[in-house]
Parts: structure tokens; C-alpha cells; sequence
């Protein structure tokens, strides 16, 4: 079966055009028109990735983004954003987004980050186990779930992610611009202070003393390193 695409945008000059190019790929192609009715067709359908537009009749990108996340849907969002809005941009990522395109933008590189961003979610797809204990925390892949000491714990999507990168390359030294590569897709942030943030987020959930990790470790300098077993 082919990978399908949703298209969540009002012009319709846009949407013909992503179409074909999309079902020129080989993508079969779902559109919608207004936010709600596109978040509402997200929701119950089986999208693998998802092209929304910001600015939306109903209800703007950025809530679709929220929505989608903080339901635990996981599949990779491309934001399509003004030229110029590095706010938008910005947000968009911090909320759960996986890359965005500026408009007027190249048909042929917003395919090329259609294709990326499919493999790296097909290949973290492959290379996890439905189940993972570190500690006395378990990750729950299939249901979306973190739970430590039996008690659930509130997670991002993007934490989520972070932590099944983690996982899924437990042991290898992760420079903070490989997490930033890989994980959100698209290097827009001036220094890698963000990924620093997200791994502190992290480590206050999960790790009994945050300020000395027994997972999350820093290597100084370097990047950080995942143990789940440690010494």
C-alpha cells in the first residue's frame, strides 16, 4: 500500500499542485480545505505525514499541530509558513512539528523533505521494541506511553521522540546536532540550546536525581549518551 499524505490547506492553486506531485511520487493524497474539518479527518484517518498550512479558515495549523501531539499522534508534520514568520516557525517546531517550508516554496525540496521525514519516521517505526524498561521507567511504544514506579508520565510528542531517539541508538555518543538533524528535521535555531532544554525537561521526569543522570548522560563538550543499564 502506498504512504498516504494529507494536504490541509485553503488555496486551492496549492493544493492541485501538491496533489500531483505528490501522487507523481506515488503518495496517495487526502486534502482539506478548513482547519477543524482537517484536524477532525486527521484524527480518524491513517495519514502517514501531514502538509499543513498555518493560516486556516477554522482553525489555524499551529492548533492542528497541538491537537495532533497532545492526542499522541505521532506521524511526521511539514508546516507550510509565510516568509519571514521565524515566529511561526519557531512555535510551530516547539509545538510538535517536524520541519516547515516557506512559501513560495520549491515543489521539488518540500518532496525531498516529504521523502526525509517518512524515513526517519519509518525507520524509528522498525527499530524500536513495543516495549522498554531503563530503570524503573517503562516506555510503552505501541500505546504511546511513559509510566515510572506504575505512574504515568506526562510527555510532548517532541519528548517522546527525544526519548525514542534515545532509546533506539542507546549506548552512541549524540551530538546536539544530530538530535537537532534528526529529530526536528530542520536546523532553524540560532544555538543548540533548545535540545538542552528538552533533555533537562526529560531528565526531570524520568531520572530519580536529574542533577546526577543514571540515563541521560552529558558528555562534556560532546553531546550526550543514553545508558539504559549503567554501571
Amino acid at each position: 500500500m502506498p504512504e498516504t499524505v494529507m494536504v490541509i490547506e485553503d488555496d486551492a492553486a496549492i493544493i492541485e499542485g501538491l496533489s500531483a506531485a505528490l501522487r507523481s511520487e506515488g503518495y496517495a493524497v487526502e486534502t482539506e480545505s478548513d482547519g477543524r474539518r482537517g484536524l477532525t479527518r486527521a484524527l480518524d484517518g491513517r495519514a502517514d505525514l501531514l502538509i499543513v498550512d498555518v493560516m486556516l479558515p477554522g482553525m489555524s495549523g499551529m492548533e492542528i499541530v497541538k491537537h495532533l501531539r497532545d492526542g499522541g499522534r505521532t506521524q511526521p508534520i511539514i508546516l507550510l509558513t509565510a516568509k519571514g514568520d521565524e515566529d511561526d516557525r519557531v512555535l510551530g517546531l516547539e509545538l510538535g512539528a517536524d520541519d516547515y517550508v516557506t512559501k513560495p516554496f520549491s515543489v521539488r525540496e518540500l518532496m525531498a523533505r516529504v521523502r526525509a521525514a517518512l524515513r526517519r519516521s519509518g525507520a524509528t517505526r522498525r527499530a524500536l521494541p513495543a516495549r522498554f524498561t531503563f530503570g524503573n521507567v517503562v516506555v510503552d511504544f505501541k500505546r504511546q506511553r511513559v509510566t515510572k514506579r506504575d505512574a504515568p508520565v506526562e510527555m510532548s510528542a517532541r519528548e517522546f521522540r527525544i526519548l525514542a531517539y534515545f532509546i533506539e541508538h542507546a549506548g552512541e555518543l549524540l551530538t546536539r546536532e544530530r538530535l537537532l538533524n534528526d529529530i526536528w528535521g530542520y536546523d532553524v535555531f540560532p544555538t543548540t540550546r533548545t535540545v538542552d532544554n528538552h533533555v533537562a525537561r526529560l531528565r526531570k521526569k524520568l531520572e530519580d536525581t536529574p542533577d546526577t543522570p543514571r540515563h541521560l548522560v552529558t558528555v562534556r563538550g560532546a553531546g550526550y549518551v543514553f545508558e539504559s543499564d549503567p554501571a
